[in-house]
């Protein structure tokens, strides 16, 4: 079964344009399958992967043998496992300058695509990222008929301008179900598609125990990973919090300068992201500790052990907080959090384009809640907007204003 990515029409827009398209992202996010997909339709094209010894020899030592059987008489070339290449960054700016072909590559880490081609293409490549799921892609392989209802609603919030959304109770509680489904188990397709929760989490542990063979021991060279494994299960029981670095060394056994180093990879292997606070007042405002999010929920809930429903878990709030920076990251908004020294937060400080910005608070629950937070933010930022995210099932909130379901967003 395919599942339609909503990366492809962003794709399909370049396919004509002179520069190499190069698609990163976490093995099993489904880069290969999506690739081969757009192409198959396209006349002229042939796809290689560099899994296959004998054709990453010819490009490496025969290039021009490469070119004769690859190139020539073909519009289209699609490489996978591109980072397989040692000189990949070198031969392949020799080939665009020489050959009339478009170029797609694929890599599943931006370090490989920066160190073995990406520094040599400068302006000759478009970079793109293939993550899991999104709660729309969710939907597509779960429910079409309350995809469309979500594709709906989720157009006139994205809007964030304080419209009212239409939807029922009957098909709110439906949506939070498949949203606490996708929260638990994540997005990464072959998770999604499995219906027993038993063959998810053999799935997960897959992804998890693949990464670590390939990306950590490739990358890295780290035979003995037992370190990196404690910081990441460590930054798992963290998501939503500042980090402590201090914490993390003793926690990881690193020194702070292997800490920063390895905070960075499982960033720019996408397994964390860690967002930056936005201030204007250093005295005031908090200005340097960011808080850690992970890309995809299910690999975080594996690391942790913990696929318990949400009602029942003490870290609901950081896991609906966690799947909204998940859902932001996929949509490429530029966003941070805002905290001052008084220990006053709001989650999410969204940068919409053309100087509009917006504020996002996420509330398991409406009732009985105090914004104070919000209060002392508004204060000192009058211009921007507040809105809330919630799960609350309650129709008089879905009737407000600026407060959306979680999964809208």
């Amino acid at each position: 079964m395919y599942i339609k990515r909503n990366l492809e029409s962003t794709i399909l827009k370049y396919l004509d344009a002179r520069e190499i398209i190069a698609v990163t992202g976490t093995r099993q996010t489904g880069k290969t399958t999506m690739i081969n997909h757009l192409i198959k339709n396209l006349s002229n094209a042939v796809s290689v992967s560099f899994d296959d010894q004998n054709i990453l020899r010819m490009f490496e030592s025969q290039t021009d043998d490469f070119i004769n059987i690859y190139i020539k008489g073909n519009k289209y070339l699609f490489i996978d496992e591109f980072q397989y290449a040692r000189n990949g960054g070198k031969i392949l700016k020799y080939i665009f300058d020489s050959q009339k072909i478009k170029i797609i590559i694929s890599g599943s880490s931006a370090i490989d695509l920066s160190v073995r081609a990406v520094k040599y293409l400068v302006g000759r490549v478009l970079i793109f990222n293939l993550y899991p799921f999104d709660f729309q892609e969710f939907l597509l392989a779960k429910d079409k008929n309350y995809l469309k209802i979500y594709k709906k609603n989720r157009k006139l919030v994205k809007q964030f301008k304080g419209v009212q959304i239409n939807i029922g109770e009957q098909a709110h509680k439906k949506l939070l179900y498949y949203y606490e489904e996708y929260l638990l188990f994540g997005g990464y397709p072959r998770v999604v598609l499995e219906d027993s929760r038993e063959a998810k989490k053999e799935l997960l542990r897959n992804i998890y125990n693949t990464y670590f063979l390939r990306e950590v021991r490739d990358i890295l060279g780290l035979i003995d990973d037992y370190k990196l494994n404690n910081l990441t299960k460590a930054l798992a029981l963290q998501i939503g919090n500042l980090l402590d670095y201090q914490e993390l060394c003793q926690v990881s056994g690193y020194s702070y300068p292997s800490l920063k180093k390895y905070l960075n990879f499982l960033e720019k292997t996408y397994i964390c992201s860690f967002l930056r606070p936005y201030f204007k007042n250093k005295r005031t405002e908090i200005v340097k500790n960011p808080k850690v999010y992970f890309l995809d929920t299910g690999l975080r809930n594996f690391i942790v052990d913990d696929f318990r429903k949400l009602d029942t878990r003490t870290d609901k709030g950081l896991l609906l907080e966690n799947g909204l920076a998940q859902q932001f990251i996929k949509s490429d908004y530029k966003f941070n959090f805002w905290r001052d020294k008084k220990k006053n937060e709001i989650d999410f400080i969204i940068f919409l384009g053309n100087g509009k910005i917006i504020a996002i608070e996420s509330k398991a629950y409406l009732k009985n809640e105090k914004f104070s937070s919000i209060k002392f933010f508004k204060k000192k930022y009058q211009n921007i907007d507040v809105y809330l995210s919630y799960q609350d099932i309650s129709k008089k909130i879905i009737d407000c204003r600026k407060i959306y379901p979680v999964y809208f967003y």
